[in-house]
């Protein structure tokens, strides 16, 4: 959330930073309610001095035995239109709060200018694509064969987008994560959070989930809680309302099952394990002090690397363009991994800074050098997410006899098993 001041005072680059995030949001609305509650402010200031300087006339009257009827009746009209400013200042203020929550942030200068993923820059990329001498399967092929995942019996329990695991299957999921929590929390210097998997609605409003992305989330409103989305939302909220008691940067990583609805996303990648509604991610979240955000974005996006590095997979970074960003973000850095069965890149993370927009959201505050209460930068990122980590191991280690080759780093996770065989339960 953005400060009204700042929007104030900068309206023609908070324009030009909405239009180039593609918002619609009503910047016009919101400057009018602005002015009206400053103006209010500033009448009901008036009006109160008014009425102490007449209240001391009123005694002064008295005491010299006149008549203070009909200026007792005037400050009884007047206390009654203090009253109604009153009220009417704390209407205002929620429409504004309520405007304020639908504008994005806005992008970082250094964020290229487009609107759609066509905008997006290649930063670099990290090896090379592997090339068969056999035609590469699609990995929804390679998991039933090798009984690693039943798509069917998912889809009976829960319906599409959903996933079983079974036997080695799950064992590998579970390897995953546990490579990633381990390698970032002894090598990378991030601390293990295990957080709730639903949250409140204040939760949500504290990250920028609500109001915009409330129909891509499951909701239960008879207890008003929300299935997290990513463990970025309860994570980041550990300090909502809170002063950070420790010294920053604060570096804190989580495993979570995430559940999206991907409302109007049907009939897009919906075969196999690309585009589900329930998947597995490790979340790395910084806790950061404003001048130094936008280098530990930098090292946020290569604490993801790392792990994509070590299982030996092919990325490419990407710079993500002015419209091509989520609402709250400031920067972003998206991490792909090449797919051969896909013949495609599939996006395994999202690095952003976010700036001070999800602390004044949440109020997170920590204490600058000076020991003054100030907002903090968040920022996020997978480190990384599944089950688009596991198509690229299925379909980038799978041979000619139908196995699959085990990454070294994943070995110790699995028993010290090199290969998936089909046959095997």
């Amino acid at each position: 959330m953005h400060d009204i001041k700042r929007i104030r005072e900068n309206e023609a680059e908070f324009r030009r930073g909405l239009a180039a995030k593609n918002s619609t949001a009503d910047l016009d609305t919101l400057l009018a309610l602005d002015k009206e509650r400053r103006q209010i402010l500033t009448d009901v200031e008036r009006m109160k001095n008014e009425r102490n300087v007449v209240s001391k006339q009123i005694g002064i009257k008295k005491k010299n035995g006149e008549d203070i009827s009909g200026v007792q009746a005037e400050m009884r009209a007047l206390g009654d239109k203090i009253t109604e400013c009153d009220k009417r200042v704390a209407v205002v203020a929620d429409e504004m709060q309520a405007l304020l929550l639908t504008i994005p942030n806005t992008p970082h200068s250094s964020v290229p200018a487009g609107s759609d993923a066509t905008g997006n820059v290649e930063v670099r990329q990290h090896g090379s694509a592997r090339t068969f001498d056999f035609q590469p399967k699609p990995h929804w092929e390679i998991a039933e064969r090798l009984n690693m995942i039943d798509f069917a019996r998912a889809a009976r329990m829960s319906g599409a987008g959903f996933l079983l695991y079974t036997g080695w299957g799950a064992k590998l999921e579970r390897a995953l994560y546990n490579f990633m929590l381990d390698l970032h929390t002894a090598e990378h210097g991030y601390r293990e959070i295990a957080p709730p998997f639903v949250v409140n609605s204040a939760t949500m409003t504290g990250t920028g989930q609500l109001p915009k992305s409330k129909n891509d989330m499951y909701y239960v409103p008879t207890d008003d809680l929300w299935l997290i989305p990513t463990a970025e939302v309860p994570v980041t909220n550990i300090y909502r309302e809170d002063t950070i008691p420790e010294p920053l940067p604060l570096k804190l990583c989580a495993y979570t099952p995430c559940f999206r609805r991907e409302a109007g996303a049907a009939g897009r990648e919906t075969r196999g394990m690309i585009r589900v509604h329930q998947f597995d991610k490790v979340e790395l979240v910084k806790f950061v002090e404003p001048q130094n955000s936008y280098d530990e974005l930098e090292l946020l996006v290569k604490d993801a690397e790392d792990v994509l590095q070590r299982l030996g997979l092919h990325y490419r970074v990407l710079l993500l363009c002015s419209g091509d960003m989520s609402f709250a973000a400031a920067k972003c850095y998206d991490i792909e991994l090449w797919a051969p069965g896909q013949n495609g890149w599939l996006e395994v993370s999202s690095c952003s800074n976010f700036e001070d927009f999800q602390a004044r959201r949440a109020q997170i505050k920590y204490r600058n050098k000076d020991g003054k209460l100030a907002l903090c930068h968040t920022l996020n990122g997978s480190g990384v997410a599944l089950a688009r980590l596991y198509v690229a191991i299925l379909e980038n280690y799978q041979q000619a006899d139908g196995s699959v080759v085990i990454p070294e780093a994943l070995r110790p996770y699995l028993g010290g098993k090199d290969r998936f065989v089909p046959g095997e339960k």
